[in-house]
């Protein structure tokens, strides 16, 4: 009988890339083991040692990121442009890693009564990632390269869409001088999955995805007693307040809501206007989503790209129709081309309201729902009216009120003021509610998993 495979599928053509042979059991279990005993001798490493590795890291990636990128555009449809800039992200991580890991991670020194304290940041062990798709470098790279600085071992299971790009990365991390079998990739099914969490080398557990997925995998790792992190759905909304500058709210609320063909945690999704501002916002965006040029995600004029999937494409389309039957007013898009390609065009949806799939859920692809707000202050409650709270962003030329507008009242973890970004190496990621816990990037995100040890030195001799 043959084996189940994994199969890549181009979402421009629709032919099929490649085919990949699911592991065996043992083969799973071989991957862990020979992760975990890697990381017996990587944790031994001084930080500055490590830290060479990942700089080698880095400029591995800047080598290949040709190759990389395309892949990554053959296997997902990301416009090219939007994988070249993803290889770079993911090096500009490995270059803070390298530089501040060191010192982040280094022994700290503290007066107690009658000894001397010393906290070390040590490693804990295996780290198992299940990641999904939307960006198959980066996603792979933001908790990988943390917990390899830190000294644990790391497995991967990447979303099926990107096998081949889970395993270039892993080549790549190996080729510039990552110690062979400490970074694991796992091709495996989600049955095999949980024997993974449970397997008892695994420390950790750290998953981006669904809400639903979230929950699965939290309980099953809370089961064991293992630390999770989560960075699960969203629903991301953008405040354009009274005092908002127009000109900049529409033009970066239209890419922050197309970036990456729309499919992104922290894209821009909800976008809530006050009244002031409404009808002139509505008009300018919706002229700026009709001159959207879809097509080939490797032309250089391609403004969108391709959705990874047809079922993806299919339940936008679905969520879409839904929420113009419940009343929200569809001013552009929302038809499914006939053309090859799981593409889908940027569609814009108007007086989005409570009740409605626009306003409750998030929207994964080229789809914007524009919310009427009275007032700055309806437009606060509005944007927190939400189960998720990853990011958001507000637009007002009062930097000041807009700076303590985001850190007293809006319940998100991130927050853009006048502009649009999906991730800083230097500041840390992640949201709270229904997003997700934990947090990745930053100082924050290199001490996440670490065991945080004290140790006690009497001053006296005893």
């Amino acid at each position: 009988m043959s084996k189940k495979q994994l199969t890549t599928i181009n979402p421009l053509t629709e032919e099929v890339l490649d085919t990949y042979d699911y592991m065996s059991d043992d083969e799973a279990s071989a991957v862990v083991k020979a992760s975990h005993e890697a990381h017996l001798q990587w944790r031994l490493r001084s930080l500055d040692e490590r830290a060479k590795v990942i700089a080698a890291i880095a400029k591995a990636l800047r080598d290949r990121k040709e190759e990389f990128a395309q892949l990554m555009t053959n296997e997902v449809g990301k416009l090219i442009k939007d994988s070249r800039s993803e290889v770079d992200l993911c090096a500009a991580i490995c270059d803070y890693t390298a530089q501040q890991g060191p010192s982040v991670l280094a022994d700290e020194e503290r007066e107690v009564d009658g000894a001397t304290g010393i906290v070390t940041h040590s490693a804990i062990g295996v780290v198992y990632g299940i990641q999904p798709w939307n960006f198959p470098a980066y996603q792979a790279v933001r908790y990988s390269i943390a917990s390899l600085m830190a000294g644990n071992g790391v497995l991967l299971k990447h979303a099926e869409s990107c096998t081949g790009s889970g395993l270039l990365l892993r080549d790549i991390y190996e080729c510039a001088g990552l110690p062979k079998g400490l970074f694991g990739v796992l091709l495996i099914s989600h049955d095999q999955s949980n024997a993974i969490v449970e397997n008892d080398l695994v420390r950790a557990v750290t998953l981006t995805g669904s809400e639903a997925a979230g929950r699965t995998v939290a309980a099953k790792a809370a089961e064991a007693l293992k630390k999770t992190v989560l960075e699960l759905g969203s629903n991301d909304a953008y405040l354009v307040l009274d005092d908002a500058n127009l000109e900049l709210a529409v033009d970066t609320c239209v890419k922050g809501r197309l970036f990456n063909n729309g499919q992104t945690c922290v894209n821009a999704k909800r976008f809530v206007v006050t009244e002031k501002n409404y009808d002139a916002f509505v008009s300018a965006y919706t002229k700026k989503f009709e001159a959207i040029k879809m097509g080939d995600p490797n032309a250089d004029d391609t403004q969108l790209g391709p959705m990874v999937s047809k079922l993806q494409r299919d339940k936008l389309h679905e969520q879409v129709s839904k929420s113009v039957s419940q009343g929200a007013r569809l001013l552009v898009g929302g038809k499914v081309p006939d053309r090859t390609g799981w593409f889908y065009p940027a569609t814009v949806l108007a007086d989005v309201v409570p009740g409605q799939v626009a306003y409750t859920d998030e929207l994964f692809g080229p789809a914007a729902a524009i919310i009427r707000a009275k007032d700055d202050e309806d437009a606060m409650r509005i944007a927190n009216d939400s189960r998720y709270g990853l990011g958001g962003g507000i637009f007002s030329r009062d930097v000041k009120r807009a700076r303590e507008l985001a850190s007293k009242y809006f319940d998100t973890g991130m927050v853009c003021i006048n502009s649009f970004d999906v991730a800083s190496p230097t500041m840390p990621f992640g949201g709270v509610k229904a997003s997700g816990y934990g947090r990745e990037h930053g100082p924050e995100g290199l001490k996440e998993f670490v065991n945080v040890k004290s140790i006690k030195i009497p001053k006296s001799p005893r």
